[in-house]
């Protein structure tokens, strides 16, 4: 027959092992506790992040992303600047639809007023002399307009905001369209004045 063992207070040994049991619960209960509160981290009771909500690193990513949105629309401006200034030049000395309208209204003019002239230097200074000086005229305004629009593309960058440098393409076709503007230009006053490829003196 078996016998059943009692501790001092005559409670049964099997109440013992039910308070152990408990403990190790309770012990249990608060490592899990302690494993939640690290791996929550900084985040404060009761704050909750929203589904959509930017992160630190989403933040940073937008933020430096609208510099540079920034500055690529200044660049194409600038770019555009640029080009224009060069070809403006480049038909301030190979001539334009309009000077060359403007030439053969001035001779048109000019035949007409001399008609009944017989004077030989008249009929060349009204016919072929007004016309001269009408092409160089609009040869030296397409020159100044590249001059102008080539050094406003050159002085951007100091009335912009700092830290954005221009790119070296644009740099390198603004001074472009400043210089044939300033050939261009010299070259419209030498023909103006006639002290370039003036009229022939009549015999």
């Amino acid at each position: 027959m078996g016998t059943k063992t009692v501790d001092e207070t005559g409670t049964p040994a099997k109440a013992d092992q039910t308070a152990k049991d408990e403990e190790n619960v309770i012990v249990t209960d608060g490592d899990a506790a302690a494993e939640e509160q690290q791996t929550a981290g900084t985040t404060e009771p009761g704050e909750t992040t929203e589904p959509g909500e930017a992160t630190g690193d989403g933040a940073d990513a937008e933020a430096a992303a609208t510099p540079v949105e920034e500055t690529g629309a200044t660049g194409v401006g600038q770019g555009a600047g640029a080009v224009v200034s060069a070809g403006l030049g480049i038909v301030s000395l190979t001539g334009s639809w309009v000077g060359t309208v403007a030439s053969a209204r001035e001779s048109l003019i000019g035949q007409l007023s001399t008609s009944s002239s017989s004077d030989v230097s008249v009929l060349i200074e009204k016919g072929y002399g007004n016309a001269w000086h009408a092409t160089a005229l609009w040869g030296g305004v397409f020159a100044l307009v590249a001059l102008i629009v080539g050094v406003v593309v050159l002085a951007r960058p100091a009335f912009g905001a700092p830290g954005r440098p221009q790119a070296p393409w644009i740099k390198s076709v603004s001074w472009a369209g400043v210089a044939l503007g300033v050939i261009g230009l010299i070259l419209a006053v030498l023909k103006y004045t006639d002290v370039l490829l003036g009229l022939p003196a009549a015999g």
